[in-house]
This record gives structure tokens, sequence and C-alpha cells, in this order.
């Protein structure tokens, strides 16, 4: 849901007219749930041999028929969407956002370049608002940069809390070899990364700083802080780069 909550916010801020805005945000969300959708059935005895409650296909509420017709349907209907927001937002979406995200599913999880899907959708995610206004154009250069890092961000503070699960089901992508504490420290370095891209790229003014400011200290806190606390900060970076794209645009 956060990606199409930042979709939202992206093609409101971009000046979508209210139709517009849901039709692109309709287009990322079933693409989102064709990608969770296939990750489940993808993960099924995975989630069932380390006893996911949360995942409805390992606690038998749904069967993997159903998830995957409703998967199938997502698809189509992302497929229609996209393309009626236009040729150009309709393949950007297509081929770098939903392609990445099903590519991860079913082989970058398990590699070391298991950051990259995130990266090239979260980058797109952008030109994927701006292509599809009534006048196409593509986002600043700065603004895919921090919506890649951002998505790498995203990626290593996903897959902290699976980590010990992941490792006894065999899945070795990129945060499950470094381990918990190199990811804790790298996930809010990353995301500091891509808020010095927000500040610096539009013309570091004010505001630019503020926001850098206040992300270096939620970065200090995550580095030296115990408990939950890193996490949570980890966090809050994320969700300051997330009103950076929306607001320097």
């Amino acid at each position: 849901m956060a990606v199409t909550v930042l979709t939202a916010l992206l093609a409101s801020s971009a000046g979508h007219t209210l139709g517009r805005g849901l039709l692109v945000t309709a287009a990322v969300l079933t693409g989102q749930l064709s990608i969770g959708w296939s990750n489940d059935l993808l993960d099924a005895a995975r989630d069932r041999a380390v006893g996911r409650v949360d995942k409805p296909i390992a606690r038998g509420v749904v069967s993997e028929g159903t998830v995957r017709a409703a998967t199938a349907v997502a698809l189509v209907a992302c497929t229609v969407l996209s393309l009626a927001c236009g040729v150009a937002s309709g393949l950007v979406h297509l081929l770098l956002g939903v392609a990445s995200g099903w590519a991860y599913n079913v082989w970058f999880k398990r590699s070391v370049l298991s950051p990259l899907p995130y990266a090239v959708a979260f980058a797109a995610l952008p030109a994927v608002v701006t292509l599809a206004l009534p006048a196409p154009v593509w986002p600043s250069t700065w603004v895919m940069v921090t919506g890649g890092l951002l998505g790498v961000g995203a990626h290593l503070l996903n897959a902290l809390p699976d980590l010990a699960d992941d490792e006894a089901t065999g899945v070795h992508g990129l945060p499950q070899r470094l381990g918990a504490r190199t990811v804790r420290w790298l996930a809010p370095v990353v995301l500091l990364a891509g808020t010095a891209v927000a500040a610096i790229g539009p013309g570091l003014d004010a505001t630019g700083a503020l926001l850098l400011g206040v992300c270096v200290a939620l970065a200090g806190v995550a580095v030296l802080a115990r408990g939950r606390l890193p996490f949570v900060a980890a966090i809050g970076i994320a969700l300051v780069n997330v009103v950076a794209l929306v607001a320097r645009r």
C-alpha cells in the first residue's frame, strides 16, 4: 500500500486532475497486487515451513488456485489501466515497475543483486506519474535518483524483520548475506543519501537544509541507538524522503 499512497501523492503534486490521478493510482495498485500475490504463491511452501501466520495461503485461509486467478486478473487490469494512462507511462510502469517486482519474486530475491529491482521500480515511479500528464514529461534526474535510493532503503528495511526465516529457507539476497547488524546501519545511510540528493538536486534552500538536518539526526540515532529505535529512525528518514519527493519536485 505504501507505493500506492506514494503514487497518489506524486499524482496530486504533479497537477493531475482527480480522475487522471485515480487512474494512475489504480494502475499502480493493481500492479502492486499482482506482485504481492505472486510473491505469496511463490513463497507458499517457505511460509508454511516457518509458520508465517500473516500469510493467508500458509494459514490455509485461501487456496493457491484462488490467489493464482486473482493474480492473473490483477495483472490484466494493470496492463489495461497502465496503457490507458498513455503509451509512455504505461510501458514505463509495466516494463520497469511491474516487471521489476515480478523479477524480484522469481529470481532477484535470492541474489546479491536483490536491491536492483527495488531501485529500478522506485526510480521509475515518478516517471510513470509525469508521463501520464496531458503534456508528458520526464521527471528531473534528482527525483529519479532519490526514488531509486528510497527503493534500496525500503528493500533493506523490509527484509530486516525476516532475515532469520529467510536464511532458514534458503533466501540469500543482499540483506541476508550482509546480516542484521550491517543492514541496520546501511539502510539509514542509503536513505540519508537519498535525502541529500533531494535537498541539493533542486537547489539547496532553507527547506532542503532543514530536511537534510533532520535526517542526519535520525541517521545518527539509527546507527548509534539500540533496540527498536534504529528501525524507527530509519523509517523516519524514509518518510522524510517521501515528503521531499512530493514537495520539492
